[in-house]
C-alpha cells in the first residue's frame, strides 16, 4: 500500500458501484491486490453481505443510503491508539449528519450514530497490524438518508429524510461526507488525538445520564461517564469502573 502523501485526499479516487456483497470486502481485496491506497472509496447502491458490529448484516435498501468504505493508511497509530479511528469517523459523521439534522445528533459508543433515541448509521472498522502498529484500515461506513421503511428488527432507525422531510442526492452526500473525513484524518495526524477524544465526549449519546444495559442475563442501570483513549466505556454505579466493547448489550428506550 502506498505510504502517506499529503496531497492525497479522501474521495479523490471515489468508485461507484451498483451492487458488491460488502464494501470492506471490496476494499480489503482492493489493497491486496495492490489496486487501492490511501483515501481510496468504494461506493455502493447497494449491498447483498453488508457487514454490521458483531458479525451482524447491515440491510438497507438499494439506492437510499451511503454505503462506503474508505482505505486509510494507519501505520502512524500503534495498535493500542487503534480507537482514534473510530473516534475520528465517528466525528466525521457526527459533523456531516449535524449539518442536515440539528444538534440532537450524537455518538453511541463505541461508534453508532444516532438522532435522539434512534440509529442514523455505523461504522465498522478492520484494522490490518503488522507487529505493534497499525498498517491500513478499512472504515466502512452506513448512513441512512433515503430509506423510510426499515426491517421490524431496526425499530431504532431512522433516515435523513424522516427528519427532514427532503430528499437527497446520496453520492453528492457521500462526496461531501469525504471532505468531513479528509478534515478529520488531518486533524488526528497532527496529533490532534487528544482533542478529539474531548470532541467526542462532549456528543456522547446519554452522556452524564442513566441508562440501562445487559450483560448476559443481568439487567443494571450504570451512568455513562465518557469513553477513555483505548476506546473503553467509563460508567458509575456508586464507583467508576470501566466496560469493554462486546461486554454489554444497550436496551433502548
Amino acid at each position: 500500500m502506498l505510504p502517506i502523501n499529503a496531497k492525497t485526499i479522501i474521495g479523490a479516487s471515489f468508485l461507484e458501484l451498483y451492487e458488491v456483497d460488502s464494501t470492506n470486502i471490496y476494499a480489503i481485496d482492493k489493497v491486496q491486490a495492490n489496486l487501492a491506497a490511501h483515501g481510496s472509496v468504494f461506493f455502493t447502491h447497494f449491498q447483498t453481505e453488508g457487514k454490521g458490529q458483531r458479525g451482524k448484516k447491515w440491510l438497507a435498501q438499494p439506492s437510499a443510503n451511503i454505503l462506503m468504505s474508505v482505505v486509510i493508511d494507519s501505520s502512524f497509530l500503534l495498535v493500542s491508539q487503534q480507537f482514534a479511528l473510530s473516534i475520528m469517523t465517528s466525528l466525521a459523521c457526527l459533523s456531516f449528519f449535524k449539518a442536515h439534522a440539528g444538534n440532537e445528533t450524537s455518538i453511541k459508543w463505541p461508534n453508532d450514530l444516532f438522532w435522539r433515541d434512534r440509529k442514523a448509521g455505523g461504522i465498522l472498522i478492520e484494522n490490518h497490524i503488522k507487529g505493534n502498529n497499525c498498517q491500513y484500515s478499512i472504515l466502512g461506513i452506513g448512513i441512512n438518508i433515503m430509506q423510510t421503511t426499515f426491517e421490524p428488527s431496526l425499530e431504532h432507525a431512522v433516515s435523513l429524510k424522516q427528519i427532514t422531510g427532503k430528499n437527497y442526492d446520496i453520492v453528492a452526500l457521500a462526496k461531501l461526507f469525504c471532505v468531513e473525513l479528509e478534515n478529520r484524518y488531518k486533524a488526528l495526524l497532527k496529533g490532534g488525538m487528544k482533542q478529539q477524544l474531548e470532541e467526542y465526549n462532549a456528543v456522547l449519546y446519554k452522556k452524564d445520564c442513566k441508562v440501562m444495559m445487559k450483560k448476559g442475563s443481568q439487567v443494571f442501570h450504570p451512568i455513562i461517564k465518557g469513553v477513555s483513549a483505548n476506546g473503553k466505556l467509563l460508567v458509575n454505579q456508586g464507583f467508576d469502573y470501566e466496560v469493554d466493547f462486546g461486554e454489554v448489550i444497550w436496551v433502548l428506550p
